[in-house]
């Protein structure tokens, strides 16, 4: 099942996102390789597309836990750049026909 991870940076996380990212998109990109990966990318401010409010991804995970235990581990949680990070089921609907 695909699941929704929304994840809001705190405030000030700038430098600490922008250390933490190689590693961030490597997780990403390991999704991507097992076919488990939907769509991800980060969430820019509408006034200033260079400083992000946060993140979303939506890929596939065996289950709530997994989703939650994959978010958890993500460098950005440990570099403190995520304030809150929401997970909830996602089912996609449109474009049909693709993954």
């Amino acid at each position: 099942m695909y699941y929704m991870i929304l994840a809001t940076d705190a405030d000030g996380v700038k430098e600490a996102r922008a250390a933490a990212r190689p590693a961030h998109l490597a997780r990403l990109q390991a999704l991507q390789d097992e076919g488990r990966l939907l769509i991800a990318g980060p969430t820019p401010f509408p006034e200033d597309e260079t400083t992000m409010s946060g993140s979303l991804v939506v890929a596939d995970f065996d289950s709530l836990d997994a989703a939650e235990a994959w978010a958890g581990a993500d460098p950005y949680v440990d570099a403190g750049v995520y304030e809150e990070v929401l997970i909830r089921p996602f089912k996609k609907v449109f474009p049909q026909g693709v993954a």
